[in-house]
């Protein structure tokens, strides 16, 4: 066991972890957290996106002891006080979830790509969320609901 520390939507996290737990089973299983969802574990779906220090990754491709001395946000983080985020209000007016499996690794990325661009044009976009596979509702209202957040 390796002792590990960093902030996790804000809150300090200290813990013992065995050295191979991905981050995404520590979260999870250790945590409680069960908004990042294990879709493929081989980085290929993007159901587990977090941001990691700001940056959007894929916490089935890291080992929690990499999360050391970071700070990791969780979909769990985007809504305050009860309320939606104006992105998670978005998505449910636009109809861009229906299993909802894939929608927290998609609101982490598009998160990201929010933060460091306000005002992304449909491509970019696209480009931004060409790492997280939605299987039910086509990519059209998902693209649409991002636009809206960001007007």
């Amino acid at each position: 066991m390796i002792s590990i520390s960093f902030e996790l939507n804000g809150e300090t996290v200290e813990r013992e972890v065995e050295p191979r737990k991905l981050l995404v089973h520590f979260i999870r299983d250790d945590l409680g957290l069960t908004g990042t969802h294990v879709g493929c574990d081989t980085g290929n779906c993007g159901a587990c996106t977090i941001l990691l220090d700001g940056e959007a990754v894929k916490s089935c491709m890291l080992l929690a002891a990499q999360a050391d001395g970071t700070g990791v946000e969780t979909v769990e983080s985007l809504a305050a006080d009860g309320e939606l985020s104006p992105l998670q209000q978005a998505f449910t007016d636009a109809h861009a979830l229906q299993c909802g499996y894939c929608t927290p690794g998609m609101l982490m990325s598009a998160t990201y790509l929010l933060r460091n661009n306000p005002e992304p044009t449909e491509g970019e976009i696209r480009k931004a969320i060409q790492g997280n596979i939605c299987r039910c509702t086509g990519y059209v209202n998902i693209v649409e609901a991002i636009q809206e957040a960001a007007r």
